[in-house]
């Protein structure tokens, strides 16, 4: 074995912990192993910082150390080879620190001597002067005045070209602008003038206005200054009695009190802010034809102002129209035309009017005449004005009647498709309670220019005017007679029998306010007997009949006094209806059936 070849071995460490205590029970505590960074630091404590890096030092401490190891070690026999202990493993980190805390001391220093200047200067190396070179300044001084020259003479022909190169563009601008204006307007040429047009001629207008404009380009801009963003090559003049903004005002002007405020409509008045990107002419051009149209359509309004006949004459003063539809009522239609604030007002002539068109396309006799016979424009107004009053005024009745009377309940259901001469409305009496029972009034109003037609719901048809009161009655007889309508409803479901009914009753006090309606009803066995009648102005009385035995006393003018009467019914007696109790008349009218309906 000994002469074979060495086997290295590898000797760990036991895993057995080490034992800190043992109790009196046997328990034994071990100690806790150290964990990786308390390792770490238990070995660099060892590092000796103090000693040197040198060969020599490494020698004598590597010597001193062999001699701790082998102090430590117990002496063995002369015999066994001594141990040569290696290195320490944290040698080579310990030379690295030292290595490096040098080189920043020397790097420290270096710093301190350049920055402070106190052991060492730098002053630059001073050179020998060149001599001068006298022919070579000339020659350079020539060549760069030639090369001055030429750069001049470029400059000024690039001015000239930039220059000639806005004219174009100018006038390219100007032609590309007068294509979309073309394309926009009509434009025609006459001489060295461009002329448009902004009349209705072309659909079939017979103002007299001219409604010329001249198409001139703009030349305000200087070309050596800076083209502003808003700079447009073409502009247009308009004459003087179409500038500014024009529109019509119509108002509908109340001179009673029960008739509310309907308000002002101004008809053709643009927008004060144009879209973006709108060129200016374009703008300029709108405006001046709205002003055009403005003035048309109130030249027409007063012509056929004078020529209608009507119980109340049109007043036509300057730039106004008034008119009374109804009596309490008046409609204004005024032309209103803003100038610019540097615009002096002047009348331009209309000059002579055309009677007709001419060409192919003209209109004959007959066509003339049934346009002449058709309706107005003032007379459409005037139309629609009357249909806003009554359908304003029948809307407030409405609202009156439900805020004043709250049994029955009157509710109004307006329609949202209508017609500008037309308005439809469904009006429903009904009691709280009894929406399922009470369906017998539904009216449907249909709200038209100086009358109101009222469609029942079996068919008949009322026509009303356009008066208030009128309507105010009519609605508070179907009021009236909707009590009756409940009583008759409410029998049926209680099981009581209808002996009579009438809407048109000819007995009794005369309402003022159409009729009164009546009903008789009688219990199921037959005992008892309730009477209704209802008018729109003496309201309700109720009379209940009871059976003659059960009357204490019988009038004196009796004649039936046997006993097999008895089972007949007396005479009828009032009911104190304010007394009874219920929230409506019809709960009161159930719970009275229901107080007189024999037990089974």
């Amino acid at each position: 074995m000994s002469g074979g070849p060495a086997v290295r071995v590898s000797i760990e460490s036991s895993c057995e912990k080490q034992v800190q205590e043992v109790s009196l029970d046997g328990l034994e505590t071990y100690v806790p192993p150290l964990s990786m960074s308390q390792n770490l630091a238990k070995l660099a404590q060892r590092i000796d910082f103090s000693q040197g890096s040198d060969s020599e030092e490494e020698g004598t401490e590597g010597e001193h150390r062999e001699h701790e190891w082998v102090k430590q070690e117990p002496e063995e026999d002369d015999a066994t080879v001594k141990f040569q202990p290696s290195l320490w493993p944290w040698d080579s980190v310990r030379n690295n620190l030292r290595s490096a805390l040098t080189e920043m001391c020397v790097l420290y220093d270096v710093l301190n001597v350049v920055k402070q200047k106190k052991y060492m200067t730098l002053d630059p190396v001073s050179q020998d002067p060149m001599a001068p070179q006298v022919l070579q300044l000339i020659s350079k001084k020539k060549a760069l005045a030639t090369a001055a020259q030429l750069l001049q003479k470029g400059a000024e022909k690039l001015s000239k070209s930039v220059a000639e190169n806005q004219e174009n563009r100018r006038q390219r601008d100007f032609n590309s602008e007068l294509l979309r204006l073309r394309s926009q307007w009509k434009l025609r040429k006459v001489g060295d003038k461009i002329l448009g047009d902004l009349s209705y001629r072309s659909a079939g207008s017979l103002f007299p206005h001219h409604g010329t404009f001249e198409v001139i380009k703009n030349t305000d801009i200087d070309l050596d200054k800076k083209i502003p963003e808003d700079y447009c090559p073409l502009n247009v003049q308009i004459p003087s009695d179409l500038e500014g903004s024009a529109y019509i005002k119509v108002s509908i002007q109340k001179q009673a009190p029960d008739i509310g405020d309907l308000g002002t409509v101004n008809l053709f008045r643009r927008q004060p802010k144009p879209k973006a990107g709108t060129q200016p002419w374009h703008v300029k051009l709108e405006a001046a034809q709205n002003v055009l149209l403005c003035k048309e359509i109130f030249a027409q309004l007063s012509r056929e102002a004078v020529q209608i006949k009507s119980q109340i004459p049109h007043i036509v003063v300057k730039n106004q129209i008034i008119s009374q539809p109804f009596p309490g009522l008046q409609l204004s239609v005024s032309l209103c035309h803003l100038y610019p604030p540097a615009h002096k007002h002047a009348s331009a002539p209309f000059g002579h009017k055309r009677l007709r068109l001419a060409g192919p396309m003209a209109y004959d006799k007959a066509e003339i005449a049934s346009l002449q016979q058709g309706e107005g424009l003032l007379e459409k107004i005037i139309k629609q004005a009357k249909h806003i009053f009554l359908r304003s005024r029948t809307a407030r009745t409405i609202d009156n009647l439900a805020s004043r009377i709250e049994d029955p309940q009157i509710q109004a259901h307006w329609s949202n498709i209508n017609d500008v001469y037309e308005s439809s409305v469904k009006v429903l009496i009904t009691s709280q309670g009894y929406e399922q029972i009470c369906k017998s009034i539904q009216l449907q109003l249909n709200i038209g220019v100086e009358q109101i037609r009222v469609v029942h719901r079996d068919g008949r048809v009322i026509t009303l005017s356009h008066q208030e009161q009128e309507l105010q009655d009519f609605l508070l007889s179907q009021m009236s007679q909707h009590q009756v309508h409940a009583v008759q409803q409410l029998a049926k479901v209680m099981g009581w029998h209808v002996l009579s009914f009438s809407n048109h009753v000819g007995l009794g006090p005369i309402e003022s306010i159409g009729n009164a309606s009546a009903i008789t009803v009688a219990s199921s066995n037959g005992e008892y007997a309730i009477s209704v009648r209802n008018g729109p102005e003496s309201g309700c009385k109720v009379l209940v009949q009871f059976p003659r035995n059960q009357c204490k006393e019988l009038p004196k003018g009796d004649v039936i006094q046997d006993a097999k009467w008895n089972h007949l019914r007396g005479p009828f007696k009032e009911v104190n209806w304010s007394k009874m109790e219920g929230r409506n008349f019809v709960y009161k009218m159930e719970l009275l059936m229901a107080a007189l309906t024999p037990c089974p």
